[in-house]
């Protein structure tokens, strides 16, 4: 393709040339093909998006993981974000990602973002490997050696959750995420006790008003166990109302939590400056935020303590860096999404931004299994409750296609997970 060739693309229909911008790149590097990778090497489906350069062995790799409409995602990036990519120089990052965005006219939600946060951390990756550097050091390098993470003690009793507490204690966690099962199909992360309320219409019900006095109950021993000497967080997963989680969290006072997640449903959101003033302990908010906008509304309306994104959701680290810095300048802080359901590579960019920001506060951690491992080389290990960036050029993580191959994703697996939480009168609750 010539440089004159690049101004003049058709779309594939034969239509209107393409809106191409009116500088040329200084080189005659072009971005040459765009395509998602679907593959779930622990059960879940993650999608990669993987962009190749006109410079042979050039290539970079995004997350663009929206496990529950993982198909519509890698939909999006072939028919719709790959064409507006293609012939363009991939420096030009902030251009490209704009008129992705731009370009679906009614814009934001996961689906879109994902696919353009697959693209976006692409040429972040590609732009680390042509400087010969690793990511954190193209956006201002580190403000910390490494990384603390939390990770997660859960069971069905008090006594099998805070078991685990101890055994990830003592493997060097100093930060652990609290949760235990009760009645019915249990709370988020810990499995139940089926047949709870054995005489409502659902006996297999969750139920707010018992969750809400066992959850204190959890905590009251865990202090008494694990002692004051490690930070303890609870997810409630948005199940609550406003007044419930003010009720919740003065509950949970006396046991000086480092942080409380998600109390309240997305559609809320409106009201958790009110739950945020009457909290006696921080809020972490946002995995479930979808746009720029909203969680900027977060951070400006006083309503989160912990701005706890789903990176690849909001758009990959373009937008996530801007953000970042509006969280440092109103003294928000971190706590990025990272469960299973975030690829290696969307790890990899989380820690780009941990090292490199005054604004970090922690950072949530999965240790993969050895297929993961084997399908992406690099996945970053956590290490005496810490993790590292890679300082490979980019993101220092790879991805064996044909390993990805042998793990094809199941569809409507979580979907189906979702439709499971029902309260005792078989009324839908938030998962």
């Amino acid at each position: 393709m010539t440089e004159h060739d690049s101004h003049h693309l058709l779309d594939p229909a034969g239509g209107l040339p393409e809106a191409l911008p009116p500088w040329t790149g200084r080189d005659k590097l072009r971005i040459t093909r765009v395509r998602p990778i679907v593959t779930a090497p622990e059960g879940i489906p993650l999608v990669v998006v993987r962009v190749d350069t006109s410079d042979d062995g050039l290539y970079g790799l995004g997350c663009a993981t929206f496990t529950q409409r993982f198909a519509a995602v890698a939909a999006a990036v072939t028919e719709h974000v790959a064409p507006l990519a293609i012939g363009r120089h991939p420096a030009d990052i902030e251009d490209i990602t704009r008129l992705v965005h731009y370009s679906s006219y009614w814009r934001g939600g996961p689906v879109l973002n994902n696919a353009l946060s697959g693209l976006d951390q692409a040429l972040w990756d590609i732009a680390g490997k042509r400087a010969g550097m690793p990511v954190y050091e193209l956006i201002g390098g580190r403000s910390r050696a490494g990384v603390e993470v939390y990770t997660h003690a859960a069971g069905p009793s008090i006594d099998v959750t805070l078991d685990q507490a101890e055994q990830l204690r003592a493997a060097g966690y100093r930060n652990i995420r609290l949760q235990v099962g009760g009645k019915g199909p249990g709370t988020y992360g810990a499995p139940g006790t089926l047949g709870g309320y054995p005489r409502s219409p659902h006996r297999d019900g969750w139920e707010p008003e018992e969750y809400l006095r066992e959850v204190p109950r959890l905590f009251a021993a865990a202090r008494e166990r694990l002692g004051d000497d490690i930070n303890l967080m609870h997810d409630v997963h948005s199940r609550l109302t406003p007044k419930q989680a003010i009720v919740l969290a003065r509950s949970l006072e006396p046991y000086h939590l480092a942080f409380l997640e998600d109390v309240i449903a997305p559609e809320l959101y409106h009201r958790l400056p009110e739950v945020r003033a009457a909290s006696p302990m921080p809020l972490a908010v946002g995995e479930q935020i979808g746009s720029v906008t909203d969680a900027a509304r977060l951070i400006r309306d006083g309503g989160v303590d912990l701005l706890r994104l789903h990176t690849s959701a909001v758009g990959g680290l373009t937008p996530t860096r801007k953000l970042v810095a509006m969280a440092e300048l109103t003294g928000v802080r971190t706590a990025f999404h990272s469960p299973g359901d975030i690829t290696p590579v969307g790890v990899a960019a989380n820690l780009a931004l941990d090292v490199s920001t005054p604004a970090f506060g922690y950072q949530e951690s999965h240790e993969y299994n050895d297929a993961t491992h084997e399908v992406f080389p690099g996945t970053p290990v956590v290490a005496d409750g810490h993790l590292y960036p890679s300082d490979e050029p980019g993101w220092g993580v790879d991805l064996d296609e044909q390993a990805a191959a042998k793990f094809p994703p199941t569809y409507h697996l979580f979907e189906r997970w979702v439709a499971q939480v029902r309260k005792p009168d078989g009324s839908l609750e938030a998962p």
